[in-house]
């Protein structure tokens, strides 16, 4: 069997945080495999990522690559291509492919093959005269979500994000986390709400503005989000976990028990799980409950 790496082991190889690697996932640039609540990932997959990280140092935002690759699968009818076995070039604001055994880069926005000496002729980064895009406003936040310090800067950039690119799913969700995570709760559930207001099916949204509801009492309008996040996502152990604790709460105990049974079958070895365990086997109506688990980000937000 071939190496299989945790998103955690990826995260210490590359020195990469997992809100990050689940940005990556959530674009498709990087597709683990789902099993037990947790993603392993390939050797494939940590090339791919090494990739995105070597890019994402040279500045050029994630979002970028996703948009070139999947304008070489609609050029080429070839899906899905495989991030590991690409090269990429920088032009302008022109991000050119060069895919195995090709002779000549591809430029994905003008459908066209470019001649190496083209390449050549351009700097690998020309700087913008108009300031900074929503893209590379998005990958500075990204960077200053790695310290508590700096959350506050992370916020001013998502705000500048959402200012340009009002649709962009991936930025409420990521605001509404770090505004959270700086104890603006009321922030964040509006952040929340937006996301879920542009995409409904997005189940990171769901889950996030759920936790916040529950937190605040809310309890009926929390279990309605979080069972859709749920069916958005059926493997992802932490939303049955919240789902569970949230129908406790509102004294629907046999909701719950099958709830905490779910997060047992997808996280049999999860952070949770004695917890989990201990929840099924108390039967008193008095006893204390849990605070919920921690939402994730992205879910860059930080799944």
């Amino acid at each position: 069997m071939s190496q299989r790496y945790t998103r955690s082991e990826v995260g210490r190889i590359l020195g990469v945080e997992p809100s990050r690697l689940r940005y990556w996932e959530r674009l498709r640039l990087v597709r683990p495999r789902s099993r037990w609540g947790e993603r392993f990932y390939s050797f494939g997959d940590l090339a791919a990522s090494r990739t995105l990280q070597r890019l994402t140092e040279r500045r050029v935002p994630a979002l970028r690559v996703r948009r070139a690759v999947t304008l070489m699968e609609q050029q080429f009818g070839e899906s899905p291509l495989l991030l590991q076995e690409l090269r990429f070039v920088e032009q302008g604001r022109d991000l050119l492919v060069i895919s195995p055994g090709a002779a000549r880069p591809f430029s994905p926005l003008k459908q066209q093959w470019v001649f190496p000496f083209d390449a050549a002729t351009f700097p690998a980064k020309l700087h913008s005269m108009t300031g900074p895009t929503p893209e590379e406003l998005f990958q500075t936040a990204l960077d200053c979500e790695t310290r508590p310090e700096t959350l506050p800067r992370a916020v001013e950039n998502y705000r500048q994000v959402l200012e340009r690119a009002p649709d962009w799913v991936d930025a409420h969700i990521n605001l509404g986390v770090a505004l959270y995570q700086l104890g603006n709760a009321e922030e964040a559930r509006a952040e929340f709400f937006a996301a879920v207001q542009l995409d409904p099916l997005n189940g990171i949204s769901r889950y996030n503005l759920g936790c916040v509801l529950e937190e605040q009492g809310e309890f009926d309008e929390a279990i309605d989000h979080l069972r859709r996040a749920a069916r958005a996502m059926p493997a992802h152990a932490d939303v049955h976990f919240n789902l569970a604790l949230a129908y406790e709460k509102r004294g629907k105990r046999s909701m719950a028990r099958e709830q905490w049974l779910l997060y047992l079958r997808n996280a049999p070895n999860g952070q949770w799980v004695e917890e989990a365990r201990s929840h099924l086997r108390q039967c008193s109506e008095n006893r204390k409950i849990s605070a919920p688990i921690p939402f994730p980000h992205k879910h860059n937000s930080r799944a």
